[in-house]
């Protein structure tokens, strides 16, 4: 008895397969829908990206600031204090937040941003200490004898070394000692800032026989005197204060004449603003 030939089946899909994408088109089409008459939560918002980035932040811990440590890139140093400008910048209004707003403040910060607002927050501080600084000195009518000068590290009271010293000698004279003890009095404005003091010479070097046998350990014992004399006529702390001899090696005018060599014999005091005294506790 001959079999009986199967039919082929049609070819193509089968016929549920079309009901079924149309089903899946319509569940599509509904999800858009419900997304586009929703709104987004902030606060929810911010609580899963703060989630994210306890998760997967690269700082320890999630933490949110490198102010505590030195964040290394391409093997260059972060500045530690790169998280105050950081933060302030990428802090929002409250009610103006947007989802997207969080990544383009961050992407939008470099580093060599964060360090020209430092420095402009420095030089800011620097201005008002030095304008402080000349009004003192206005009311103790010092303002012919000293100069003072800022940027954005510290502001800067200049010395005459033909005021303080005799030619060849690091002891202060006895006739200044009183406008030491108005710049003491001015210092002491400043007990949470570091003090610095410099002393500077001329390329003359000293005559054979004089105390000291060179430019460099004249300037030192000059600074040193200047800076024992702050550290007894002060109310600061004296590892605030710290001295140092530049002997010729940072000259502000042209040795080659009487009045350069006189304004490069001089005595600076610097006194570092708030974002560059390191160490000051």
């Amino acid at each position: 008895m001959a079999r009986r030939k199967q039919e082929e089946a049609p070819k193509g899909s089968p016929a549920w397969m079309s009901t079924f994408s149309d089903l899946m088109n319509l569940l599509l089409c509904f999800f858009v829908l419900l997304f586009s008459m929703s709104t987004v939560d902030a606060e929810k918002f911010e609580m899963v990206v703060q989630s994210l980035q306890q998760s997967f932040s690269i700082l320890p811990s999630g933490g949110a600031t490198i102010g505590d440590g030195e964040l290394i890139s391409s093997g260059v140093s972060m500045l530690d204090k790169f998280d105050v400008y950081f933060n302030s910048s990428s802090a929002l209004p409250e009610g103006d937040y947007e989802p997207e707003d969080e990544v383009t403040a961050t992407q939008s910060i470099t580093a060599e941003e964060a360090e020209q607002a430092l420095d402009a927050q420095g030089l800011t501080e620097s201005e008002q200490m030095a304008e402080q600084v000349s009004r003192l000195l206005e009311s103790y009518g010092l303002q012919d004898d000293v100069e003072v000068e800022f940027n954005e590290q510290y502001t800067l009271i200049n010395l005459n070394g033909a005021l303080l010293f005799n030619a060849g000698e690091a002891e202060v004279r006895q006739e200044v000692l009183p406008v030491l003890e108005k710049i003491a009095v001015i210092l002491n404005n400043y007990s949470n800032n570091l003090i610095e003091i410099e002393g500077h010479t001329d390329n003359v070097p000293p005559a054979a026989g004089e105390t000291y046998a060179s430019n460099d350990i004249l300037s030192m014992y000059r600074a040193l005197n200047v800076a024992n004399y702050m550290r007894e006529h002060t109310t600061l702390n004296p590892a605030h204060i710290k001295s140092s001899g530049r002997g010729d090696y940072a000259p502000i005018a042209d040795n080659s004449t009487a009045e350069g060599r006189a304004r490069n014999r001089r005595v600076e005091i610097k006194i570092y603003n708030s974002l560059n005294s390191d160490g000051i506790e």
